[in-house]
């Protein structure tokens, strides 16, 4: 079996569980999927948007978005879905159609200047800790609320949502604590600042919890391996 007819049932498979996954959900909205893109050679990627529909991408790291981009622009929509730092947000505003890791004023701050430079508006969504976790990036979930009305403050950033990486778990029904948790802050926050915003963005989910995120509430599920297979990290991704 070729690679590509790997990524065709792997991506079968991936909607039938979360067909399976939305008969419990708390709402009936849609769910999308994000192909996290992260050591994987951009014909992969192409052959998932051109041949199959999936045209939502995600890079992990500024570098290997970039490397990628030429490759990639004009078949899938691009987000930034790991940590920016400040000194790369030049290299990424224009570039991708979401940032989702917002997770300082200090960054935000700066996405909105070079936005503003740029005469653009970026779509951003905050990242939320919802683990309390010392080695992740994110809000704290108490600090939600303010940060947001602190993002009101930037006229070139538009949030549309919350994102989260929920904490390694055994077994994957533990996960449904950490999303179910994030779906609670998520319905205050869009009901608070995100009510202009026609469908707010919930981005919650990877390969090993995306039945989980669906069942309790996600919009956009993050999902790499379950569709590509393992990571290669020690060879390049082919451009």
């Amino acid at each position: 079996m070729s690679r590509f007819e790997t990524i065709r049932d792997n991506l079968k498979e991936v909607e039938y569980k979360i067909a399976e996954a939305m008969a419990s959900r708390p709402t009936e909205r849609g769910v999308n999927v994000l192909l996290a893109t992260k050591t994987v050679p951009p014909e992969d990627v192409i052959f998932a948007a051109d041949e199959l529909g999936y045209r939502l991408a995600g890079e992990n790291r500024v570098t290997e978005l970039l490397s990628k981009y030429d490759a990639l622009k004009d078949h899938v929509d691009m987000h930034l879905i790991g940590h920016l730092q400040t000194n790369k947000v030049k290299s990424v505003v224009g570039k991708v159609s979401l940032i989702e890791s917002v997770d300082s004023v200090h960054l935000a701050k700066e996405i909105d200047r070079v936005s503003a430079a740029r005469g653009t508006v970026s779509d951003v969504l905050v990242e939320i800790n919802i683990g309390k976790e010392e080695s992740k990036g994110g809000i704290m979930p108490e600090d939600a609320d303010g940060f947001f009305a602190e993002l009101s403050a930037f006229p070139n950033i538009r949030p549309l949502g919350i994102m989260t990486m929920a904490p390694k778990c055994d077994k994957k029904s533990d996960y449904r604590k950490y999303f179910s948790k994030t779906y609670g802050i998520f319905i205050d926050i869009s009901q608070k600042y995100l009510y202009n915003i026609i469908e707010p963005v919930l981005s919650m989910g990877m390969s090993d919890s995306y039945e989980e995120a669906v069942r309790e509430g996600a919009t956009e599920v993050r999902i790499g391996s379950a569709v590509f297979g393992a990571r290669n990290y020690a060879a390049p991704a082919a451009l």
